[in-house]
């Protein structure tokens, strides 16, 4: 093995170990949303009142990306905490030149969310549970939500859209009416 290949294999290594390790912190992998959910989400996002953007655990970036040029009035904030997607995420925002678009890399669970008239996610059971008791405590002012595949515990989505794909999975939107979601059932 050469000292290139195995610099190479380094590397992939070093890679996914980091991704493992993120992954494991986090409790999820970093997937990014499907072509349909990113076109779904943003036809959905249209009703959503003018103001900026969060998307919860932007990954890769795909839908940050998309959003931020759909709305390029708009500040799109993202949220990631695996260091490799969120490097390739920024990446891909410099190449692209995109300006309305904030990546950071921490935990959304942490900090407090600024006004905003959407958040976008695509997270796990755990953390929709931990979402809705951070919408619950905090009261953010947050006018919509919208979250691929799981629902958030403690409210009906005003729209439930199924998308045209292998598990029909769901893409939940929500209104939030003075952020009301009942403790009791969370």
């Amino acid at each position: 093995m050469s000292a290139f290949e195995f610099t190479i294999l380094a590397i992939i290594f070093l890679i996914s170990l980091s991704i493992v390790w993120s992954s494991l912190r986090s409790g999820i992998t970093p997937v990014p949303s499907s072509r349909k959910a990113r076109k779904t989400i943003l036809t959905a996002s249209q009703k959503a009142p003018v103001g900026t953007i969060i998307e919860l655990g932007s990954g890769w970036g795909n839908l940050a990306l998309a959003l931020a040029k759909e709305y390029p009035e708009r500040q799109v904030i993202g949220y990631e905490l695996s260091p490799i997607p969120w490097l390739v995420s920024v990446a891909l925002q410099r190449f692209q030149g995109i300006m309305n678009l904030t990546l950071r890399r921490q935990n959304f669970l942490s900090t407090e969310f600024p006004e905003a008239a959407l958040i976008v996610c695509y997270l796990y059971p755990g953390g929709m549970e931990k979402l809705a008791e951070k919408i619950w405590r905090e009261k953010p002012d947050v006018k919509m939500l919208i979250s691929n595949t799981f629902a958030l515990p403690g409210t009906e989505p005003d729209q439930t859209i199924r998308l045209d794909d292998l598990y029909r999975s769901p893409i939940y939107v929500y209104r939030l009416k003075d952020n009301q979601i009942s403790r009791n059932e969370m």
